[in-house]
């Protein structure tokens, strides 16, 4: 039996060993959308660590959100990643790109991902989130895997 448990920021975090969870977070309402090199500055950061401390199943970097399909190794904890990835990429964006203040919101959403069809709906989500933001975009380079 894998161990349960829960706790609440601004919204409630649920954690159980072994699972993949959806995650998303926000830029911060003051920020202005993330130009293409600061989009694969996130997604450069997303997949620092991978294979390490987490396995990625997808991910997409859009202009004012990320989503991400990952699944914690026993060794880490969901919130730390998700606090490096917010951390290290906030701090590139502040000194390559010179956004100043806080880049992305405090809080972030995360769901358990609770069997193989919510995966499957989670994965054909984050692939094609580009495609129903902008539908003549054509190929989008943040995004894994592509549609």
């Amino acid at each position: 039996m894998s161990d349960v448990w829960f706790y609440r920021r601004n919204l409630p975090h649920w954690r159980v060993d072994g699972s993949c969870y959806f995650v998303t977070f926000r830029l911060n309402r003051a920020q202005p959308d993330l130009g293409f090199e600061e989009r694969t500055l996130v997604q450069e950061t997303l997949l620092h660590g991978a294979g390490t401390t987490h396995h990625l199943d997808a991910y997409v970097v859009m202009n004012d959100h990320v989503h991400a399909l990952v699944r914690p190794t026993s060794r880490a904890l969901l919130e730390d990643i998700v606090r490096s990835w917010k951390s290290f990429s906030a701090f590139k964006l502040q000194r390559t790109v010179g956004r100043v203040g806080a880049v992305w919101q405090r809080e972030y959403f995360d769901r358990v991902v609770r069997d193989d069809g919510e995966w499957l709906e989670k994965m054909a989500y984050i692939a094609h989130n580009p495609i129903k933001r902008w539908p003549e975009g054509g190929e989008y380079p943040w995004v894994y895997p592509q549609p």
